[in-house]
């Protein structure tokens, strides 16, 4: 079921000067707008894309006609900000890591000072 913000395969069925159009699951087409193929300039869509291509598309809009909005661009945009998002975890992961090693060894310092102080 095509819903939208779901990222797609379709096939390239038509290409315009305005965009192209998309055939997704079902039979259903949707269009990609020149200014979502890319997000380098488009002056030709003949230059980014041929009849019969594969791409991924997002779905942008559902129009109650039934029309669908898609952008080739917004599906790297989405997979670059996960893929930001788990380096930022990893990071935060490392630092945590790090941060709890760090805790340890000063509280096992710390115990064995108190120690050393009993002792005497």
């Amino acid at each position: 079921m095509i819903e939208v913000d779901s990222v797609v395969e379709g096939t390239v069925v038509g290409i315009t000067k305005f965009g192209a159009f998309v055939e997704l699951e079902e039979g259903k087409k949707g269009l990609v707008h020149i200014s979502e193929i890319s997000n380098q300039f488009v002056k030709d869509v003949n230059d980014f894309l041929k009849l019969n291509d594969k791409v991924r598309v997002k779905v942008m809009k559902i129009t109650p006609d039934g029309k669908i909005d898609l952008s080739m661009k917004r599906v790297n945009e989405d997979e670059e900000y996960l893929e930001k998002l788990a380096r930022s975890k990893t990071n935060l992961e490392q630092k945590m890591s790090k941060f709890m090693k760090q805790s340890q060894e000063k509280l096992t310092d710390l115990k064995r000072h108190r120690e050393q102080r009993r002792r005497r």
